[in-house]
């Protein structure tokens, strides 16, 4: 069964619109006709099962059947991944694999050695964006993760006051937290050249839970990854 995003302003009580873009991945990908059956979700965790009713280069009209339970559940750890800017297509993976993995938001981080230029910020959210649709249109969640403008570590830590802050180092920390039920946890990761001395200060002196993961030196793509799926074992819902 097809999935397409569809904006909450578009679906209606009985009829749901989808964008040009996505009618044309239906019409000339799919080779889909009025009709078919497809599946729409709406970024906050409504589904439904539709019918195909008409198609042109505009758009796609849809005829809605029933709702249905996401192909996907939502994780129970409301969990905020906080990867410091990496350069290229690493940090898209680190998007997409967020997405797969349960994230509920994604907040991208400026940190003192990342070797990224901000000018083009705008550009990559829209990019960014688009990679957190179309992972969650392959994996089956029904709510979009929500991504944040980029923001320094500071005002990371000021912002994050109600959330544990699990902060990886690949030194000078601990072992990861054993137990307790975090309902709000923020996962950060430091770009490829590591964090600064007063970095890891910082993160110490707000409270955070400074952890390694036993010596192992990772990518920060890899890190960002490996940390999510961890957290999600041990406080969210991988068993």
């Amino acid at each position: 069964m097809r999935r397409f995003y569809v904006p909450p302003a578009n679906v209606g009580g009985s009829h749901a619109s989808l964008s040009a873009e996505e009618a044309r991945h239906l019409r000339d990908v799919l080779r889909l006709l009025p009709g078919s059956q497809v599946r729409i979700f709406d970024g906050e965790g409504r589904e439904f099962l539709c019918q195909i009713t008409s198609i042109d280069k505009k758009g796609a009209e849809l005829a809605i059947i029933e709702a249905v339970e996401p192909l996907a559940p939502e994780s129970s750890l409301n969990l905020t991944l906080a990867p410091a800017l990496t350069k290229g297509d690493k940090y898209d993976l680190v998007i997409q694999k967020a997405v797969e993995l349960g994230v509920t938001r994604f907040q991208p981080l400026i940190a003192a050695r990342c070797d990224v230029k901000l000018k083009d910020t705008g550009r990559r959210m829209e990019r960014w964006q688009k990679i957190i649709i179309e992972a969650s249109k392959q994996c089956g969640r029904a709510a979009l993760v929500t991504l944040e403008e980029p923001i320094p570590l500071p005002d990371l830590l000021a912002n994050e006051t109600r959330n544990r802050i699990i902060f990886f180092s690949e030194a000078g920390g601990k072992a990861m937290p054993s137990e307790g039920n975090f309902d709000f946890l923020t996962a950060v990761v430091g770009p490829e050249g590591g964090w600064e001395p007063d970095e890891l200060e910082l993160a110490s002196n707000a409270g955070a839970d400074i952890v390694t993961l036993g010596g192992r030196i990772l990518r920060a793509e890899t890190a960002a990854i490996v940390l999510t799926a961890l957290l999600q074992h041990r406080f969210g819902d991988f068993r």
